[in-house]
């Protein structure tokens, strides 16, 4: 890749290009959702950095992967058990847009935009017939909204970064609001090339 720097100020890292970026790191429950949800770790994401015509902006689209502890408050009329100690699990796919500024290598950013969250909580049974206890799973969708801030640095083929977010969920859970705290750490790497390839693949363009 090609850098040049002459004109001051202007994105020379991000110009016509895509990148992929995996990370990993921790999601804290905020304020009441501490009542149902707990840290555990790891958190994991993935998703596109996808430059707009003028590279300052951005689209972001991202799969966010998060576990949790979880205490069950409000009994369900279709189990007969709560469940304390258990682990709960949230997928978000977050579709956000953003502004970065490029400091030569070093580049920090800022995004907002909607996502929608796959909920899944843990439910008992228990089977008196073999004296055991069965679990299963209840999943809900809900909106929710994604915003962050960040900053990514880069080495030769790679960038390093990390990312501090907020998530809220306009869906309950257990009777208390869903508000958590992300901060990430991970890669991100050039792949305009095999993007453009797909695209003239798809287009028929061979």
């Amino acid at each position: 890749m090609q850098l040049c720097y002459a004109q001051r100020g202007a994105d020379t890292l991000h110009f016509r290009k895509v990148y992929y970026f995996g990370g990993t790191g921790l999601a804290l429950p905020l304020g009441k959702t501490k009542n149902v949800l707990s840290t555990k770790p790891f958190t994991g994401s993935m998703g596109l950095d996808i430059s707009l015509k003028n590279p300052k902006y951005y689209l972001l689209p991202t799969l966010y992967m998060m576990s949790f502890g979880y205490d069950q408050l409000d009994k369900d009329q279709e189990y007969d058990r709560t469940l304390k100690n258990g682990r709960a699990s949230i997928y978000l796919l977050s579709l956000a847009g953003g502004f970065r500024k490029q400091w030569q290598r070093l580049n920090t950013y800022s995004y907002i935009g909607p996502a929608a969250a796959l909920t899944v909580e843990p439910r008992a049974d228990q089977n008196e017939a073999i004296e055991q206890i069965d679990l299963s799973y209840k999943y809900s969708f809900a909106p929710a909204i994604k915003v962050g801030v960040g900053s990514d640095y880069k080495f030769k083929g790679f960038f390093l970064g990390f990312e501090v977010g907020y998530i809220h969920k306009f869906q309950k859970l257990q009777g208390n609001p869903v508000h958590v705290l992300t901060m990430m750490v991970g890669l991100k790497s050039d792949i305009t090339k095999i993007s453009d390839k797909v695209v003239e693949v798809i287009s028929g363009n061979n």
